[in-house]
């Protein structure tokens, strides 16, 4: 098949080639070559591109073949990845070897909170869910994509497109603004519009960030905070992955009400291992861990909503002294 796809590239004037797929047109962009001859088969309009702008690349002729069939191919992977209708966690087993008595399936837009002590075993529930486990991690749990199971090659094939995770520790090596990041990233996603995009996601971490940066800000001078702020708003607006795995936002320094509300409204399926009573009542249901394994499944009430509408005042309470601190102000009993 891939030989086929080969020949068929190959053979195909450039012109004919952005007809049949015009997502090519941002390859041949990317690698400086959208000046080719479009009359002649591809194989021969590279004979008359520039061996400087090839080298640049560390391509040649043959290369530059192979890395757009490999482009095509992917694109083509891309759009075939099935819808995920819903995921579900089969439970597995405890530290002490005992069974997990659960079955949960979760659907796009749904908000999962996981709370339990420090080391009960959060974050591993994450990590199996991340790795789509199959009965083959230490907690024997399984993952259902579609009421599906999933065999090695479909389940490593598919990682990484389903579940995107946010965790802890973030940090850029690359040294590009947050203009050019983003505006990066739309086109690796080959979004139509990569610079609308790009804008509205840039907004939306600035809604989140405690702290406001902009376009021009180098992703490395970002602090904590703005980072995961930039990294929530951008797997909100742009990935396409539909199951986001978030581990304690709380810690972040961002809005983690707004970050969870506009994954939740872009129909992802959303998964929180968090501490903080705000964020574990908004969610529809919280996995209550102990020992490992999911002791309880509990679902949101109504008499817990209007308690969470208590939290929230109490959270804006301690947000409004907070940003106070920071501002250098004293902080007296008849302010609060």
């Amino acid at each position: 098949m891939t030989g086929d796809l080969y020949d068929r590239v190959a053979g195909r004037t450039l012109r004919e080639l952005l007809t049949e797929h015009p997502v090519a047109a941002d390859f041949f962009i990317n690698y400086n070559l959208q000046n080719l001859r479009d009359d002649l088969p591809l194989h021969e309009a590279l004979d008359y591109a520039d061996e400087n702008t090839l080298l640049d690349f560390g391509l040649d002729k043959t290369t530059v073949l192979d890395q757009l069939v490999l482009f095509l191919q992917t694109v083509a992977e891309e759009k075939q990845t099935a819808v995920v209708q819903e995921i579900t966690i089969l439970g597995g087993r405890t530290k002490s070897g005992d069974a997990e008595e659960f079955t949960l399936s979760i659907r796009p837009g749904e908000i999962v909170s996981i709370v339990g002590p420090t080391g009960s075993g959060k974050s591993r529930l994450l990590a199996d869910i991340e790795c789509l486990a199959q009965r083959d991690t230490p907690t024997k749990r399984q993952v259902l994509v579609n009421g599906r199971t999933l065999g090695d090659e479909e389940r490593f094939a598919m990682d990484g497109r389903l579940v995107a995770q946010l965790s802890q520790n973030m940090n850029f090596v690359m040294d590009l603004s947050v203009g050019e990041f983003l505006e990066m990233h739309a086109k690796s996603r080959l979004h139509p519009d990569p610079a609308k995009v790009a804008t509205e996601c840039f907004a939306a971490a600035n809604d989140l960030a405690g702290e406001k940066f902009t376009p021009q800000t180098k992703v490395t001078q970002l602090s904590g905070g703005q980072s995961r702020a930039l990294m929530i708003a951008d797997t909100a607006c742009m990935s396409a992955s539909p199951i986001v795995l978030i581990d304690e936002i709380e810690n972040a320094g961002v809005d983690r009400r707004q970050a969870v509300r506009m994954l939740a409204k872009n129909e992802k399926i959303v998964l929180i291992s968090t501490h903080d009573p705000l964020l574990a009542l908004m969610a529809g249901k919280r996995l209550v861990i102990k020992n490992g394994g999911v002791h309880k499944i509990i679902e949101t009430t109504p008499e817990e909503r209007e308690s969470l509408a208590k939290i929230e005042m109490l959270d804006n309470t301690l947000q409004s002294i907070r940003n106070r601190l920071r501002t250098g102000e004293r902080i007296t009993p008849d302010t609060m």
